[in-house]
């Protein structure tokens, strides 16, 4: 018994449900066989009591005839006997015949506390009329019928018993078989389930039927499943979810905007790190304080919270609130910060805080005021530049309208500043321009502008004149300041310049003609000489308007043909045999005649145009110099000038060796004459081109040797073949001694660094017996031929005795 019980706790402790099951199955099974048992002893009590009652029904009907028959006839041993035979009868233990009048016959016992059962029946004797003879109660004994009932029960409690038993037996295995076990397995499964075993789905022990997938264990193991999948999914995402919330916080904590977020009432809830370092505040010392607020200093809150007020009503109207803030930081530096404020809303579209990004932008608010700067004045000088000149001068004409006053305008150009610039270099020339700019300035009084427009060139503006000699006094305080030598590179050099004036509203009404008139006379006080200045007189637009023709005419003047080579011989000093022939531009206008190159090459340059001239005049050179070895059977060289704008040319080179390439020309019977002030910007791009010319086999000549300041010593750094002396030293050789010993000076000294030696310019035999005595090696000149179209200098070689070709 004791094993038995502890078997029952173990099983109710592991298998709770199964206990709990089987508990409920013998507490119904055993109500319901009670409930069976009783209805069934119950019938069989009452089926018992039915036998015993037709039992006596039978004693009735089968004993009172004979009974009444054995009575009428007193006979009282068949009568006896009768009874004795009805009293053997099952269950009868009892019969008492009471015989009329009053006497009775009782036969059997009835037992102490016995239940029983009576039937009471007269016996009548039938005659012609009915006679009563006595009434004869049987009497059962229910005994037997409570034994059997007892046994019954007993019998159907055992059978009911067991049969419960074994059935809630079987019940409980093939519940724990097929739910508890799966139920367990779930349970362990379930209890071992945690976010690093999602990948391992749930398994029963059980064959994967589709019957079995459809009962309900399989639904609820489809159920963890499906779970196990969506809360691996919903892992996922939240991971995915994390990284994206992670990513995005350290955004805003790295961002390189300050972000700060704010809570419905606009209180400080988190502010990034280059909020900290923007503003000098503690991120953790602001959560709770409006961002408006943070200062200690109360006049500077108050002045925000009109702002912020501002702030937040165009939030709450527009969405979005952007613009420029003077901040304070916390040492009390102030700076320029750009702010954008915007509300930050939930699912359901409802306002929960706000964002402010902030970014400083103090450095491109001193960008904006310089690019300001920039955009007005000049960078070099300081000085306002065209367009607010411009501005000024506008401003100035509508003032002198209202009070009927001048406005004078000068034009200023410095004489000789690309020649400085090409010759000391371009730094020597910005100080040359700020060095003017400071000059000019110095002259001025009062309300007048001084503006670089450009280059060296500077404008006036002097309003509120009384007449035009005031415009020529400071003209001539200008150009007084002028006089003094400037200190650039070491070396003193004096510059002047030339001053234009033209007067409003005598020489015109509007600032635009106002310019050009200027400009005009600018050009004659060049003309005049320089270090000068000139008024406008209608004179002046005449030639102006020229100027503008011949650029106009110039620009269609390759399209047209109108350029066209004259050459001049190079001789041998010694032998007067020719050695090559120098290429000489020139321009044949229908209209203007024959133009020499002083007057339209400076124009040329300054408009760009003297880069496709300069290629046009390299290919009928070459083209010259290819035709006259077919005619003479010699190889005649041809020497071409080049410009210093040709030559800074990207694509100067190219055209050289297309020229070369185009008329089948070897590239030593080409010199390139480049001149000594394009030798003085010493630039890099500068000794490329000559080495690679050099390499190319090109011959390089330095032109008009000794008009600069001093080029000696570039000479050894360049490959140069030629040197050319100017004929402005040659001419006077025979005159001036200092000539002839500057010449032998120049000659010994190209000699002594491996360089050939032409003189130019020579007119006279004299000049060409002392060319000849010292050693000079070409000459060229009048002497020899002046320079001729090409037509004619190929008949001068055909023609020609005196020199030997």
């Amino acid at each position: 018994m004791p094993k038995l019980l502890k078997r029952l706790q173990r099983f109710r402790s592991g298998s709770p449900l199964s206990f709990r099951l089987l508990a409920w199955i013998l507490l119904f099974s055993s109500a319901f066989t009670l409930i069976a048992s009783a209805l069934q002893i119950y019938s069989d009590y009452r089926k018992d009591l039915s036998q015993i009652d037709s039992r006596m029904q039978a004693v009735e009907s089968g004993y009172s005839s004979s009974l009444a028959r054995s009575l009428w006839a007193l006979d009282q041993k068949l009568l006896q006997t009768q009874m004795e035979g009805i009293l053997s009868l099952p269950d009868i233990v009892h019969l008492r015949l009471g015989i009329e009048p009053d006497s009775e016959l009782v036969m059997g016992e009835i037992p102490r506390g016995a239940d029983i059962q009576s039937h009471s029946f007269d016996l009548v004797h039938q005659g012609d009329e009915a006679f009563k003879l006595g009434e004869l109660t049987v009497t059962a004994d229910l005994d037997r019928v409570y034994q059997d009932m007892k046994v019954k029960v007993g019998v159907i409690m055992a059978t009911e018993f067991l049969k419960t038993f074994f059935v809630s037996i079987l019940i409980i295995w093939v519940f724990q078989h097929f739910v508890t076990r799966h139920l367990t397995a779930m349970a362990n499964y379930a209890k071992d389930f945690s976010l690093t075993n999602l990948n391992t789905p749930l398994t029963l022990d059980r064959p994967d039927t589709p019957s079995h997938r459809n009962d309900e264990i399989g639904r609820v193991t489809e159920a963890f499943n499906q779970m196990r999948e969506r809360l691996n999914d919903d892992m996922a995402r939240q991971e995915r979810d994390a990284a994206e919330i992670h990513k995005f916080s350290k955004a805003i904590e790295q961002s390189p905007s300050s972000v700060v977020i704010c809570d419905r009432q606009w209180r400080v809830e988190f502010a990034n790190r280059k909020f900290t370092q923007l503003t000098g505040y503690d991120a953790k010392s602001i959560v709770g304080r409006h961002p408006g607020a943070l200062s200690n200093d109360n006049l500077e809150n108050r002045d925000n919270s009109h702002l912020w007020q501002s702030i937040r009503l165009q939030v709450q109207r527009v969405g979005v609130w952007q613009g420029e803030v003077n901040s304070l930081r916390r040492n009390g530096e102030r700076f320029w910060e750009q702010l954008i404020v915007t509300p930050i809303k939930d699912g359901a579209n409802d306002t929960t805080g706000y964002m402010i990004l902030g970014e400083d932008i103090s450095i491109r608010k001193r960008y904006e005021q310089q690019l300001l700067r920039q955009a007005n004045y000049d960078i070099l000088t300081g000085l306002p530049n065209r367009m607010l000149a411009l501005d000024r001068l506008k401003l100035a004409l509508a003032q002198a309208r209202r009070e009927s006053s001048m406005v004078g305008v000068m034009f200023l150009d410095l004489d000789n500043f690309k020649h400085i610039n090409d010759t000391l270099g371009h730094d020597a020339g910005d100080n040359l321009l700020i060095e003017s700019a400071r000059r000019i300035s110095s002259s001025l009084r009062g309300t007048s502008t001084v503006a670089r427009l450009g280059g060296d060139e500077f404008l006036v503006i002097l309003p509120g004149l009384t007449g035009p000699e005031s415009s020529s006094q400071v003209a001539e305080r200008i150009l007084k300041t002028f006089t003094p030598a400037y200190s650039l590179n070491g070396q003193e050099v004096f510059v002047t310049t030339s001053i234009g004036i033209a007067i409003f509203p005598t020489d015109s009404d509007n600032s635009g003609t106002l310019l050009q008139h200027a400009d005009a006379a600018m050009y004659q006080a060049k003309h005049q000489g320089k270090s000068s200045y000139a008024h406008f007189t209608p004179e002046l637009s005449e030639i102006s308007h020229e100027r503008l023709q011949m650029e106009s005419r110039m620009r269609r003047a390759l399209e047209l043909q109108e350029f066209e080579l004259y050459f001049q011989p190079i001789v041998d000093t010694a032998t007067g045999k020719l050695r090559a022939a120098e290429a000489l531009l020139r321009w044949n206008n229908p209209v203007m005649g024959l133009v020499m190159p002083d007057r339209f090459i400076p124009l040329a340059e300054e408009t760009g145009l003297i880069v496709p001239i300069g290629e046009w005049v390299l290919e009928q050179a070459c083209l010259a110099a290819t035709g006259w070895k077919a005619i003479t059977g010699q190889d005649i060289g041809i020497s071409v000038n080049v410009s210093p704008r040709q030559f800074r040319d990207p694509g100067f080179t190219k055209a050289v060796m297309r020229a070369l390439s185009n008329n089948e020309l070897a590239p030593k019977r080409l010199e390139l004459e480049i001149t000594e002030r394009l030798l003085l910007d010493n630039s890099i791009e500068t000794a490329e081109i000559l080495r690679e010319m050099d390499s190319a086999g090109i011959r390089l000549s330095v032109d008009d040797f000794g008009t600069g300041y001093s080029a000696l010593s570039y000479l050894k750094s360049y490959p140069f073949d030629t040197l050319k002396i100017d004929k402005s030293f040659v001419q006077d050789v025979m005159k001036e001694s200092e000539d002839a010993t500057l010449v032998r000076a120049i000659i010994n000294m190209a000699h002594s660094l491996g360089l050939t030696v032409v003189a130019e310019g020579v007119e006279d035999e004299q000049q060409t017996h002392f060319l000849q005595q010292e050693g000079c090696d070409f000459a060229q000149g009048y002497f020899y031929s002046r320079p001729l179209p090409a037509g004619e200098f190929t008949e001068w070689l055909r023609t020609n005795h005196r020199i030997s070709i």
